[in-house]
């Protein structure tokens, strides 16, 4: 049976001196979070109280939208949406291969079949495929803006505004990100984002927030994430327990003061990085498009001899990593649908020799070098 493999990888990582891990030093200032949550432990509203209210509100005017459900998960973001949007038992979404395992498990535990559409050379679905891959069971288009980066939303939201089809964005990457200037989460009918630890915008566990400008659509994921409850005594529909808990939603805003420095920060990195390895034949940059502001969940690269990059990097205390090495249609999980080597061969072609650096806001200058000059020492050898 499965364990809890977590600690484990917490304290491999750990030994390492340039780690993906930041937390204790992004909530160095914890006695300040700790204050605003001891309020909540005063007034007792730690089920939907008063700072989900306020981390609403916070959150749609940062993403340019009329409405921010707060939910548990950034998975619980995309199901509940899917659910809202009357998908289920049948229906086919269409997503991408090379995304996060939440993407599909969100598609496949409502019911509905992942159709997938390969990628670009900048990580994300390619809008030239989709109309080939709508049938009659297509229902709707999830688009993953990987790594922060958003897709080309404009020729997705004019093939689904064609077709009848709605946009659940999965924005758990882009918090910030933007395309000419429009925040990811607000093209589609429902923008999903997580809070987990190692997000941009992170809590104290896990946690995740649903954008739209569809009053009807949010009023009935405010449903869906209280049991369907209207009030204390009415129940309209039976529904789910999929709430952000107030102590998170606490901490979600004071991070939220903060990210103007964290999306900053982490773009800064990325810059040095794209100009100190662009440089290396070995090595290829994705895809820059200047319409987009990217936020750099992840700095991902392509490499030749990814493995033994990776094994040099954590040799030399870099905590290197590969997001991911298999693609969804190839994981066991997915045998059901019947694909194979070689139908999505850019994402196949990603996962063999994608590799990530740690971009985030406390990378110091000199460990940017650090992990610039290593790889160029890797392949001058």
């Amino acid at each position: 049976m499965p364990t809890n493999f977590l600690p484990e990888q917490y304290d491999r990582t750990e030994r390492l001196s340039i780690n993906h891990n930041y937390l204790a030093e992004q909530f160095s200032d914890y006695e300040a979070i700790f204050a605003k949550i001891k309020q909540v432990v005063l007034k007792g509203d730690f089920t939907l109280g008063r700072a989900v209210d306020e981390f609403e509100r916070h959150y749609a005017s940062i993403t340019g939208t009329k409405h921010a459900i707060g939910v548990n998960s950034g998975t619980d973001a995309l199901r509940l949406s899917l659910i809202g949007l009357g998908i289920g038992a049948g229906d086919e979404v269409i997503t991408t291969p090379f995304t996060f395992y939440a993407t599909i498990g969100a598609i496949v535990t409502v019911g509905a079949r992942p159709v997938f559409v390969d990628v670009q050379d900048d990580y994300n679905i390619d809008p030239a495929r989709i109309e080939a891959a709508i049938t009659q069971r297509t229902k709707a288009i999830l688009p993953v803006h990987w790594s922060g980066k958003p897709c080309r939303m404009d020729e997705i939201t004019s093939i689904a505004g064609k077709r009848g089809l709605p946009v659940v964005e999965d924005a758990c990457h882009a918090i910030k990100a933007t395309l000419d200037g429009r925040y990811a989460g607000s093209f589609g009918d429902a923008g999903c984002f997580s809070m987990h630890p190692l997000k941009n915008l992170n809590v104290w566990g896990d946690g995740g927030v649903i954008v739209t400008n569809s009053q009807k659509l949010a009023d009935r994921l405010r449903l869906l994430r209280n049991h369907g409850l209207v009030n204390r005594d009415e129940c309209a529909i039976f529904a789910f327990n999929s709430r952000l808990d107030t102590v998170q939603a606490v901490v979600a805003t004071h991070l939220l003061q903060k990210i103007d420095h964290i999306t900053n920060s982490r773009i800064a990195n990325a810059v040095y990085f794209d100009r100190r390895l662009g440089a290396v034949p070995q090595v290829r940059i994705p895809l820059r498009d200047p319409r987009v502001k990217q936020v750099f969940h992840i700095y991902s690269i392509e490499c030749e001899r990814r493995d033994e990059l990776q094994r040099f990097l954590i040799g030399n205390g870099v905590d290197a990593k590969v997001h991911y090495p298999v693609p969804m249609h190839l994981q066991p999980a997915a045998r059901q649908y019947g694909h194979k080597p070689g139908d999505f061969p850019r994402a196949e072609a990603l996962c063999k020799s994608v590799l990530s650096l740690p971009v985030h806001e406390f990378i110091t200058t000199g460990q940017r070098e650090q992990m610039a000059s290593l790889i160029r020492e890797f392949y001058s050898q």
